[in-house]
Parts: structure tokens; C-alpha cells; sequence
């Protein structure tokens, strides 16, 4: 088998073979002739140009993991359904037939390329040179290569269970013959949250040269590293460092907040025929503002003939490319979730009214509708039913958002002994006045209360909605709200409240209040490649695997569980039949 070796140059990767020597194995992973891995010809980095070139090559790889981002942790989940033109591949994902190493989408040597590639720039990257200005050349791309290898090996092994864990480039042949240590979840975090701790200030490269705003291109290191500490079980650190990340996303004495951007029936119209839509455009927007929900994407090829130009606009919605026929549905659990919630209306004059239940379109929650438009459309001389999903309208591939965050941050607060905090964000939004009322009376010791008070929310740059329905500068509500109305004012949603004679009042409250936001993450995230993990992570930290089994059982209602049970031939209930199948070392 052939070894090409490859030098980065001009603005992409160029490859030059240099040598050709023989080796067994490995030819999947490898596939020396395809360009997959980019090998160095054993220099430094330690040019300025390099700095560009190199992370361009990172870019470039990244694209190949786009589409296996969303749908690896959305088909497996409940929120989609696959329907007569789903393609095999998708299909058995779907219905966790997960040992086929040809489908498409079970090629674990696209991530490995991602991670040889940081592995190489981490290496040989000169960290100490400095520009005229006394600067470090290279820390904001090192950083950048860490955080995208964290990043990478987290998508991995939440797809493959038990991953080869590598973090020195692979450069010559007798590299591949190694015993690379196989690890899961929580000890791959646990090694990288020790690596990514130095470089968590650091701030993030910027250049031109992109099809979008560089400062979208990245993973941002404290989100990373909240990431990490959840899936570790380190509540607390995972809170902080998404508070971090919010706020100094803008600078100090700065605002992250979560905005009041939804939709919903308009106020004073009794009937319930109109409502309006601030959320979807919202979503779709792919420019950078110290208010904007996106975070960072994978930028994509626009050119359906290119290498790596997603599909997710195709198998998600009906297009001229797919003859209208998208692959992948909303799921009757997805349905039924959005349509059970209750709509609280809050009129100018002050009156409280829920939306009732029978209403033709827009029942419950409305952020559903308002991402998913249906219709029909004329194609070859015949009509055919049509599917838009909104949040799929770009060639780019987005991985995190603002809501993502803040969910998040609820998450690990609730699970680090806060349930009221966690609460909070989803029913009124948060910011001292909240904290100082509602949250700290419940903290039982001084080391609480200090906790809780290291999340400063200043009421002069979060106003929250529910304190102030009057006020003009409004930038904070509850998370609920996006879809749902006035949470605020609503009395069918609320904290739960222990029945008398349960013993640990704190532990139930924690799990209610968890069930609350993995139901508010489905209402909020679904379509967007989250569900599965979300999932998988609640499953993991019960020490339950039916809880995800039963999810996935009912994905198409309550009243198909028999149907979906008799389709998936896997055992959802034993925790390795989640998991794609690895064959061989490093690849397969």
C-alpha cells in the first residue's frame, strides 16, 4: 500500500508524494490516494502564513463531519421518523442496524483525519514565536486546534462508544501499527478538559478569506469545555464555564442574553386566527452580532458538484434536487409533545387566557409550525406534498446557538443541586433580582449561596420580561416563552413540587425539573442532531437505559410503541446497541 505524505501549502491542502513504502492494514481508515489526512514532511510550523493555511486544512476536513453531526444524534433519536424515500443508510441508523462498516455514514476515519490534523498543527506549532508587537504568533490557532480536536473526538465516541484515543500526529508507517489505548466518554473528557483548561481565554483567530464570518468558524473553548464537564459529571465546572462563555462573549461589562424572539398569538385577538413569527427568521440567520442566536457552523460548499456540500437541505425538505421528496419527517412523538404544551396568552390589559386546545393550527407550543412549513407543490406534471424545515435553508451546517447554551447551563445547574436556577431559565429568564428572589432562599448553606452568586445576570443589561412586561428594553425570558407564550404568567407550568412522604425532596426535583428541559430541549433544538445525545447523556447518569429506549419506542406515539419495538430488532435497554460498530484499531 501506497504512504503519501502531505505539506500544507497555498490556500488548501496540496499533496506531494514523497515516498512509498509497504504496510498491512489500515487501508480503510488511511486511503492514502483519496487525500484524507493531511501528513507533514516532519518541519515546524513557525512561518505567520502558516497560520492560515494550516487552519484552513482543519476547515476543510471539518466539512466531511457536517451532515454526520446532526443526523448520527437526530435519526437515532425520537424526534424524526424515516418515511418511503429514505435512503438505506439513513434508514438503518434509524432503526439501530448499526454494524454495516458501508454505510456512508459509519466512516470513523473522516473524524481522524480532523484529529491528525490538530494533532500535527499542536505538535508543530512554535507557541513562543512573537510578532513585532510582542505577541504570540501562534496561541489563538493553537487553541483553536485544540478546541476543534475536543470537539472531534466528543462527536467520535459519543457514535462509536469506545474510541482509539491518539493525540500525537500520525507521520510515519510504523505510527498505524501502534496500540492506540481505546477509551469512552468519560475518560476521553476528563483528558481533555485538562488539556483545553491553559488555552480557555485565549481569543479565537480572525481572517478573511472565508464564506463567512471567521468568527462563526469556531468552536468556542469555555462551550467546549462545558461540553467536556457535563458528559464527565462535573456539574458545577460544565455551569460555570457555560456562564463564562456568556458572559464574556462580548467583552466585559457585556450582555449575552437571551433575547425575547419567538412566536406567538397575538395578545389582544381573542380568537386565536393570527400569530406572529420572530423565531424562525432568528434561526436562519447566519451573520454575527453581539445579539445573534448562531454561535459557530461548519461553513460548507455552496456547489451541489462539490466535495463535502451538505445534504441536510435535501433530506430534510422537499427540493428540486431530491423530486420533492425529502428523506426524513417529524416524528408523532415530536408532534405530540409540541401540541400537548399549553399556550399562555398575557393581553395589554393584564388578562391571563390559554389557548384552547382544539384549535385547527398552532396547537400548544408554536415553535414547531413555525420551523416546519408543509404544502404541495406541482412537480413532473403531478402534485406532491411538500416539507420545509427552516432551520435547513443554507449550505452551512450550524453546531451551536444561544439556546443550546443556556439549556445547558440549566442542565448541569440542576444536576450540580439547583433545580430552582435551572427552572428559572426555562419560566422567567434570569438576572440578579430573579437570583436574589427566588433562587438564593433556597440554598441551604453559605457554599451554596456563594455558588449561586458567581452567576452575576446585572438587571441593567439583563431586563427580564416578567419583571417589567412594560418596559421597552426587554432582552431576557424564559426559554419556554420562545413557543409557548407567557410562561411567566402560566399555571400549568410550573416547579414541581414533591408529594408528601417522598424522602429525598431535592433528588426529585432534580429529575422533574431534568424532565423539564429534555422536553424543552426537544421543543427548541429538534432537527438539529442534539436529541440522541441528550438522551444517551439523562440515560447514562440514571443508570437507566430504558429511560432512552422508551423514548425511542414511542417515536411514532404512545399508541405505536408495539410497532416501533417490532421494527427495532436492537435492545435499546443494553446501552452497546446505541453505539455504531468499530472494526480494527484506527478505522476499520
Amino acid at each position: 500500500m501506497k504512504t503519501n505524505i502531505y505539506r500544507l501549502m497555498g490556500c488548501g491542502v496540496m499533496a506531494a508524494a514523497v515516498s512509498s513504502v509497504s504496510l498491512t492494514g489500515c487501508q480503510d481508515f488511511f486511503e492514502q490516494d483519496s487525500d484524507r489526512i493531511i501528513f507533514a514532511d516532519g518541519g515546524h510550523l513557525n512561518n505567520p502564513t502558516d497560520t492560515v493555511y494550516s487552519m484552513v486544512g482543519i476547515l476543510q476536513k471539518m466539512q466531511a463531519l457536517a451532515d454526520r453531526s446532526v443526523l448520527l444524534g437526530e435519526v437515532r433519536g425520537d424526534l424524526v421518523d424515516v418515511n418511503e424515500y429514505t435512503s438505506a443508510d439513513l434508514r438503518d441508523i434509524a432503526l439501530f442496524e448499526l454494524d454495516d462498516s458501508a454505510n456512508v455514514y459509519n466512516q470513523p476515519r473522516d473524524y481522524y483525519a480532523v484529529i491528525n490534523n490538530c494533532n500535527y498543527y499542536i505538535a508543530r506549532a512554535d507557541t513562543a514565536l512573537k510578532d513585532n508587537r510582542n505577541e504570540k504568533v501562534f496561541m489563538r490557532e493553537y487553541a483553536a486546534a485544540k478546541t476543534f480536536r475536543a470537539w472531534t473526538y466528543l462527536q467520535l465516541v459519543l457514535a462509536y462508544g469506545k474510541v482509539p484515543f491518539v493525540t500525537e500526529p500520525i507521520l510515519l508507517s510504523g505510527d498505524l501499527e501502534r496500540d492506540y489505548p481505546k477509551l469512552e466518554v468519560k475518560d476521553i473528557c476528563e483528558w481533555l478538559i485538562s488539556d483545553l483548561v491553559p488555552v480557555a481565554d485565549e481569543d479565537i483567530p480572525l481572517f478573511n478569506g472565508l464564506s463567512v464570518d471567521s468568527r462563526l468558524a469556531y468552536v468556542p473553548t469555555k462551550i467546549m469545555l462545558g461540553d467536556l464537564c457535563l458528559w464527565a459529571g462535573r456539574y458545577r465546572e460544565a455551569a460555570q464555564w457555560y456562564y463564562r462563555y456568556i458572559s464574556m462573549r462580548n467583552g466585559e461589562q457585556s450582555a449575552y442574553a437571551l433575547g425575547t424572539n419567538g412566536s406567538s398569538w397575538n395578545r389582544d385577538e381573542k380568537d386565536y386566527k393570527s400569530w406572529s413569527d420572530s423565531y424562525s427568521g432568528m434561526l436562519t440567520s447566519e451573520g454575527y452580532a453581539a445579539d445573534a442566536e448562531l454561535i459557530s457552523l461548519i461553513a460548507c460548499p455552496t456547489g451541489m458538484a462539490e466535495l463535502n456540500y451538505s445534504q441536510l437541505r435535501n433530506i430534510f425538505n422537499s427540493t428540486n434536487e431530491n423530486a420533492y421528496r425529502p428523506e426524513l419527517s417529524p416524528s408523532g412523538a415530536l408532534t405530540d409533545l409540541s401540541e400537548s404544551q399549553v399556550y399562555c396568552n398575557y393581553s395589554t390589559a393584564n388578562e391571563v387566557t390559554y389557548a384552547p386546545e382544539e384549535l385547527p393550527d398552532g396547537r400548544g407550543d408554536l415553535r414547531l409550525p413555525s420551523i416546519v412549513q408543509e404544502g404541495s407543490v406541482n412537480y413532473d406534471n403531478a402534485w406532491r406534498p411538500s416539507q420545509t424545515v427552516l432551520k435547513y435553508s443554507s449550505a452551512n451546517v450550524r453546531i451551536y446557538r444561544r439556546a443550546m447554551v443556556y439549556l445547558r447551563m440549566a442542565e448541569a445547574l440542576n444536576r450540580a443541586g439547583y433545580p430552582r436556577f435551572a427552572y428559572e431559565i426555562l419560566a422567567d429568564g434570569v438576572n440578579d433580582s430573579i437570583v436574589r428572589a427566588r433562587i438564593l432562599p433556597y440554598c441551604p448553606t453559605l457554599e451554596d449561596s456563594a455558588f449561586v452568586q458567581g452567576f452575576s445576570f446585572p438587571e441593567n443589561r439583563y431586563v427580564v420580561r416578567c419583571l417589567d412586561t412594560k418596559a421597552t428594553d426587554i432582552n431576557t425570558m424564559g426559554l419556554h416563552s420562545r413557543g409557548s407564550g407567557w410562561t411567566e404568567f402560566n399555571e400549568h407550568y410550573a416547579f414541581p413540587v414533591a408529594p408528601e412522604g417522598v424522602a429525598d425532596t431535592l433528588q426529585y426535583q432534580m429529575e422533574k425539573v431534568e424532565d423539564m428541559l429534555v422536553d424543552e430541549g426537544a421543543l427548541e433544538l429538534a432537527f438539529e442532531g442534539q436529541r440522541f445525545y441528550d438522551l444517551m447523556r439523562v440515560a447514562l447518569r440514571r443508570n437507566d437505559p430504558a429511560y432512552l429506549a422508551e423514548k425511542i419506542y414511542a417515536r411514532r406515539g404512545e399508541d405505536r410503541r408495539g410497532e416501533m419495538r417490532s421494527l427495532i430488532k436492537a435492545q435499546l435497554a443494553d446501552k452497546h446497541s446505541w453505539y455504531l460498530s468499530w472494526r480494527g484499531q484506527i478505522g476499520y
